[in-house]
């Protein structure tokens, strides 16, 4: 089963994808990223491991999920 995510947490994905490529990734975006990943696992009821690693391969590795 797919994991639904908002796109909040895509845009807070996105962000701090972009700072890590440069070599900027500060301390507050990976804890913003984290804690948002955290709360919306909590919400939903699904896996926090789950929805980081669906997160990351959406931001990522966008064309692997368009086989789906």
């Amino acid at each position: 089963m797919a994991i639904e995510l908002s796109d909040e947490l895509i845009e807070l994905e996105r962000a701090a994808w972009a700072e890590q490529r440069a070599n900027a990734l500060t301390v507050e975006t990976a804890a913003r990223v984290q804690e948002a990943i955290t709360a919306y696992a909590e919400e939903t009821g699904q896996s926090r491991y789950e929805v980081e690693s669906a997160l990351k391969r959406a931001v990522r590795h966008p064309a692997e999920d368009d086989d789906s």
